[in-house]
């Protein structure tokens, strides 16, 4: 790949790309919608991302240039950027936005990105190209940031340049990924804890719906408020910041200050979901791949009953699953209404499965989805040359 870039990009610009970054995409493996509760998630890195090649020029110019979008952008260096409307280099052009308002000199770049990461699939492209961007730049301006920095500026960029109001776990886990290992990160503090996921004779399979993801943003924003209105009603007997300050036990205790039942059964799959992922790592770090994968069936169970962001695809995808002696646990990740599904299948039969499960749901719900293999792979690095 690195070989086939570096002839794309001298194409382009006439001339060798002098460095090359990969950062790769996410899924996360447990822990869902808790992100912006102060609980635990626990993704990881997967081997799909995307790959920035660049080098400097004496034009003053920032080039942008992908394999992926027709759309390019010539754009002189200037003191500070706006968003343009919705072309994928905004992405790219808000970490150098940044980088030029924190007071570093950024001069002009000859830039080509590509990603393998499927376009609109919830397996976190943007975050992906924000920290390849912002490892890049720190990198070639000596930008002084530390890692920890970088996921802090692209998630800066996200919610303030794209204005996405999105939690940092993605940046983070396209950041501090590592190969065979989980992260389970907490979303309150960043501390975060690397996880033995050897997953022997399994491998991941992602799975996805191809489903136009129209609903995701509306319903995303309202299932905060819905957890902001359980928090209150629990606050007033408990002391808390999050809900995922208390465990299922304390939620049982107190449920009862929620008086409306949809808010209640939003927090239940919260506060619950918390908790599997705490099982989860210890299942995994014991090599329990059994017990990981009844927990990742009922965390999917969980977000269908009650936080109710599944959607008839994700469902035809777990219900499959369910019924192939290959796979060992399925469940939706990310923010739900579309997007993926993840499963722990078997390497040898990964073909049959693929085909398994592409018939069971283009006969369910009348497309077909598309199936991809990952191992769970490292982050942001610089590629040598």
């Amino acid at each position: 790949m690195n070989h086939f870039l570096r002839q794309e990009f001298n194409k382009l610009y006439n001339k060798e790309a002098e460095n090359a970054y990969f950062c790769p995409g996410r899924v996360n493996l447990i822990g869902e919608h808790i992100d912006y509760n102060g609980g635990l998630v626990m993704p990881c890195a997967i081997t799909f991302g995307t790959y920035l090649l660049v080098s400097p020029n004496n034009d003053g110019v920032f080039r942008f240039r992908s394999l992926n979008f027709d759309d390019k952008l010539d754009i002189p260096v200037q003191d500070d950027y706006g968003k343009t409307a919705e072309y994928w280099f905004n992405y790219p052009l808000g970490v150098i936005d940044y980088f030029l308002k924190d007071g570093h000199p950024v001069v002009g770049l000859d830039m080509l990105f590509y990603g393998d990461i499927p376009i609109s699939s919830g397996l976190s492209s943007s975050a992906s190209i924000e920290v390849v961007t912002a490892f890049a730049l720190n990198n070639l301006m000596k930008g002084g940031y530390s890692k920890l920095d970088l996921v802090k500026l692209s998630k800066s960029v996200e919610n303030n340049f794209i204005m996405v109001n999105c939690g940092i776990m993605d940046q983070f886990a396209v950041a501090f990924g590592e190969k065979n290992k989980a992260l389970m990160l907490n979303c309150d503090t960043l501390d975060y804890q690397a996880v033995d996921s050897n997953l022997g004779e399994y491998i991941l399979a992602i799975i996805n719906t191809n489903k136009p993801r129209k609903l995701a943003e509306s319903k995303y924003n309202e299932r905060v408020q819905e957890c902001q209105a359980a928090l209150q009603a629990l606050q007033l007997e408990l002391d808390i910041n999050n809900l995922c300050d208390i465990d299922t036990e304390t939620f049982n205790k107190y449920s009862g200050l929620i008086t409306n039942e949809v808010i209640y059964k939003r927090a239940k799959h919260v506060i619950e979901e918390n908790d599997r992922v705490k099982l989860a790592a210890v299942a995994l770090s014991k090599n329990e791949l059994e017990e990981f994968g009844r927990l990742m069936y009922a965390s999917h169970d969980s977000l269908r009953d009650l936080y109710e962001v599944s959607g008839a695809e994700l469902d035809a995808v777990a219900e499959y699953c369910k019924t192939d002696s290959d796979v060992v646990g399925a469940r939706m990740t990310g923010a739900g209404f579309g997007g993926c599904a993840i499963a722990l299948v078997k390497e040898s039969a990964f073909e049959s499965f693929s085909k398994k499960v592409t018939a069971y749901y283009t006969d369910k719900i009348g497309y077909a989805p598309s199936v991809y293999r990952s191992l769970i792979g490292d982050g942001v690095v610089e590629l040598a040359g």
